[in-house]
């Protein structure tokens, strides 16, 4: 049987009495085509997946994680509440937004 933790809060998730739920996060570099470039038919993923896979191994085997990265993490219910609520984890006196009376 397998046993999931919440990788938030780190309690075990009992899959026969509690949900599980499953966040998933991709991070990728945003390439916005230029003028030029918008009348262009070229894969530009396809250039890019390129240009690491010639540099894999090298000095700028780094470069990977700063073009894309991608997370999957299982949340207990309540942790999906407050992930929900705050999926960024911004400091809550940021988002009520008081006057400047």
């Amino acid at each position: 049987m397998i046993h999931y933790t919440c990788d938030c809060c780190k309690q075990p998730i009992d899959s026969k009495r509690d949900l599980r739920y499953v966040v998933r996060i991709e991070v990728y570099a945003a390439l916005d085509p230029t003028e030029a470039d918008a009348d262009d038919d070229r894969d530009n993923l396809q250039e890019l997946q390129d240009i690491l896979e010639a540099h894999e191994g090298s000095e700028y085997s780094s470069l990977d994680d700063q073009v894309y990265h991608n997370d999957r993490f299982d949340l207990c219910s309540d942790c999906r509440t407050r992930f929900i609520k705050n999926p960024l984890g911004r400091a809550m006196s940021q988002q009520v937004g008081f006057s400047q009376n």
